[in-house]
């Protein structure tokens, strides 16, 4: 019987749609960008791989080409306590990449995406002589800041709808997530799973915030027609 390969055997060199994807090699100069194409690698994986564990060892600073993953951690008590959802154009852990440290979070696909990495080494070479490269990480971690700040006053909200606007407004960051644009291909499920709530209330959610005019429910996804109304406190709790 064939041993099915793990998604670092799955590793492949990225094709130019899925190099296009990848925001801040625009920001490189010709030898930059030429160092971190030796070192870019994209890995196809399936809905409920893993692509980060806590405890492991960091090798790669990772980002999403195409599909959707979640960050997570589980608590003592084994309760799943999830942070963020991850969609294109995201890249994330630059803070442990710097630090060189063990991840303390998990980082699983919710449905097929394509997941490049950097080797660390790469990351870090970068960091030393590359302004461009510097720039962008200083705005991730700027941007993340804010966005975990955020993540723990939507925990301690009671109201479903406001979850549901604040998560949808995280995701939709045109900096953590410029290939996102103003279409979030996503399933209520998904989102479920991001929010903390049922698929039926999600979809109560939906509704509700589609009727004030600040999301459009498409096929197979989100559009968001009111950014600002969304992260706004309009949405009061009840």
């Amino acid at each position: 019987m064939a041993t099915e390969l793990t998604l670092h055997e799955r590793r492949r060199d990225p094709n130019a749609v899925e190099l296009a994807g990848i925001p801040w090699l625009a920001l490189l100069l010709p030898a930059e960008r030429e160092r971190a194409l030796d070192g870019l690698r994209v890995t196809d994986a399936r809905p409920g791989d893993y692509v980060c564990r806590i405890g492991r060892p960091v090798t790669y600073w990772f980002g999403v080409v195409a599909g959707l993953l979640k960050m997570s951690t589980d608590s003592a008590q084994g309760v799943t306590m999830t942070f963020t959802g991850v969609p294109p154009g995201g890249w994330f852990g630059e803070g442990t990449a710097l630090k060189r440290e063990d991840y303390r979070y998990n980082i699983q696909a919710l449905r097929k995406s394509v997941v490049a990495g950097l080797p660390v080494d790469t990351f870090h070479w970068l960091l030393d002589h590359s302004i461009g490269f510097n720039r962008f990480v200083m705005n991730q971690l700027n941007e993340r800041l804010g966005q975990f700040i955020a993540a723990r006053e939507i925990d301690r909200m009671n109201n479903p709808d406001v979850r549901v606007a604040r998560s949808l407004a995280a995701l939709f960051n045109p900096v953590l997530y410029p290939g996102v644009g103003e279409v979030l291909r996503i399933t209520q499920q998904e989102l479920g799973y991001l929010v903390g709530l049922s698929r039926q209330r999600v979809n109560e959610a939906l509704a509700a915030l589609e009727a004030q005019g600040t999301i459009r429910v498409e096929y197979g996804g989100l559009r968001v027609l009111d950014l600002a109304a969304l992260r706004s406190s309009i949405f009061h709790e009840k």
